[in-house]
């Protein structure tokens, strides 16, 4: 597998492969290239932003509180997408406490 790593500035090209029983990672400069690699292999995750309707039927942004596996993301986007939240909700508030049981749903502005 080929990933660019998003760890710096730098933006490495990572090979990753599974040899000799571990994951093998080539192509970094630094060593948080070699953990982000093996993450991204075994089980990658993203910050997940989405938009949430209110009562009065506006949309606001919303993100993940964390990182979340991506086999995970449709999931929570349904979620999301059927929740209602209420108007006085401000930038910052967790709007969805532990969504899924993976992360808080942050309102973001």
């Amino acid at each position: 597998m080929k990933t660019i790593c998003i760890m710096c500035p730098t933006g490495c090209e990572l090979e990753i492969k599974e040899e000799f029983g571990g994951i093998l990672v080539s192509g970094n400069d630094c060593k948080r290239g070699s953990e982000y690699g093996k993450a991204e292999y075994l089980d990658p995750k993203r910050v997940v932003t989405a938009l949430i309707r209110t009562k009065s039927g506006k949309v606001r942004p919303v993100k993940t509180a964390k990182p979340i596996s991506k086999d995970k993301i449709f999931n929570l986007l349904d979620l999301i997408r059927t929740t209602t939240i209420d108007d006085s909700f401000e930038a910052g508030d967790v709007v969805i406490q532990n969504a899924l049981n993976l992360a808080d749903i942050i309102l973001t502005n």
